[in-house]
């Protein structure tokens, strides 16, 4: 999408130019305006890091509901963005997974909501059904005392249902953008809903602004005022997010608490380097022991919608009770395969990316990645599925040979450059003179 995101990309509200005379622009560096870098001595109008909800402008009620939620304290993504929205600006919010991301753009919405609610009076956009059901949930816990509406619009569920409920204008509107896009072009009365949206929100944006998503993300905006606010939320940083950035001349906030790739300290992570072909026998022993290391639930990643559903088989003949989410699945079967899972129902969720963002789970105490994801930035999100909110959790990633020297140089040195391994390296070189292309019989557990 980095060749098509332009001026002319109507994502942020202001309408301007790139100007090369701008003050900013040569005198002071982008990421050291009006932004508090964590592990840097560069702050901007940050608030001290003892701050509380009420500090950050939130009324009353809104501190009350997350005192009751025992939301005991701002995280840092939230003591810094909450102000700045608050006062009007758009944010871009760059933090890891489980900092409280959520609550950093549906506290101050629904503070501004309570002053003067209607509807549509905010659009959130997620790149996942389970993921925007999840936010609808949020949303009417945080604004559980408003009398909140809140609509989610995905795909795999009843359209005319969505239309009809659309035009009932609730207060928020939580959307993937393949089926919004669709309501907005067959239905002539579904634009207006969206005429006075005050709020853009772009969830996981990093995956959102992907080239995927560009034509519909057009129509969207084209139908929103020029006059809202944009809020853009994401664990990673990438190009297209960095090209916007640039594209708003410094009148966007930017908030980045890290720089590069970053887990969470709480994570422990770890690898196995095994054969393929025992990869099934380890997994079913590490499940095996779950409940001796007292893990209350874990999810398998993996990279096909296929080996999803034969690995839930392999495990299901094995009397592993399992819940399985995947794309070929209907949306009533994976809300319903997430249901399970997140009440207990079942310990083990075998997942495909669909499940890599954003889904907060708090007894996912293990993350196993049966396959190593193509994308560094997939294994951050994966393994953010657990050491959420401060707590800890443990990751497993099988690191297996490969077909070909380039998959396996690949699968390996994406593992390693996630983890940041140190000396490292000289294993691969030893292994490849050693062993060339051929099955490694060693197993090695390795602590990172």
């Amino acid at each position: 999408m980095d060749d098509n995101v332009d001026e002319n990309f109507p994502l942020f509200s202001k309408s301007f130019k790139p100007n090369s005379n701008h003050p900013n622009a040569t005198t002071t560096p982008r990421h050291c305006q009006n932004h508090h870098q964590l592990g840097s001595t560069t702050y901007g109008e940050s608030l001290p890091p003892s701050a509380s909800f009420a500090d950050l402008g939130l009324a009353e009620w809104a501190v009350n509901i997350c005192r009751e939620l025992e939301i005991r304290n701002p995280t840092p993504v939230q003591l810094n963005c909450i102000p700045k929205i608050l006062s009007g600006h758009d944010v871009l919010g760059i933090a890891q997974t489980g900092s409280g991301k959520t609550a950093a753009f549906a506290l101050p919405i629904l503070h501004t909501l309570s002053q003067n609610p209607y509807g549509v009076f905010a659009l959130v956009v997620t790149p996942t059904r389970e993921l925007a059901y999840q936010l609808a949930d949020q949303f009417r816990a945080l604004g559980s005392c408003l009398q909140l509406r809140c609509e989610v619009v995905v795909g795999g569920m009843d359209i005319i249902t969505q239309a009809n409920n659309l035009m009932k204008r609730p207060h928020i509107v939580i959307a993937t953008p393949g089926r919004l896009k669709v309501l907005l072009e067959a239905n002539p009365d579904i634009p207006a809903v969206f005429s006075r949206a005050k709020y853009l929100v772009l969830d996981e944006a990093d995956r959102v602004l992907d080239v995927g998503f560009e034509e519909e993300l057009k129509v969207i905006f084209q139908n929103l005022p020029k006059s809202r606010q944009t809020l853009l939320f994401s664990a990673t940083m990438t190009g297209d997010l960095q090209t916007l950035l640039d594209l708003s001349a410094n009148r966007t906030y930017f908030y980045k608490a890290f720089e590069g790739f970053k887990t969470v300290e709480s994570l422990k992570q770890q690898y196995i380097f095994i054969p393929k072909d025992v990869k099934d026998v380890y997994l079913f022993h590490i499940l095996s022991k779950m409940q001796d290391k007292g893990f209350r639930s874990a999810i398998i990643f993996v990279s096909t919608c296929r080996g999803c559903h034969q690995l839930s088989l392999l495990l299901e003949e094995l009397d592993q009770e399992t819940a399985a989410l995947h794309s070929y699945k209907s949306q009533s079967l994976r809300l319903a395969a997430l249901n399970r899972f997140k009440s207990g129902q079942v310990p083990v969720l075998i997942a495909t990316d669909v499940a890599n963002r954003g889904l907060d789970i708090p007894t996912v105490d293990l993350v196993i990645n049966y396959d190593i994801p193509r994308d560094p930035k997939d294994y951050v999100h994966r393994v953010g599925r657990t050491a959420r909110a401060g707590r800890g959790g443990l990751s497993v990633s099988f690191v297996t040979q490969a077909s070909t020297l380039f998959s396996f140089c690949f699968g390996f040195f994406t593992l390693l450059t996630v983890l940041k391994l140190k000396c490292r390296i000289f294993l691969l070189v030893l292994l490849l003179k050693k062993y060339g292309i051929v099955p490694i019989l060693h197993i090695a557990f390795y602590n990172i």
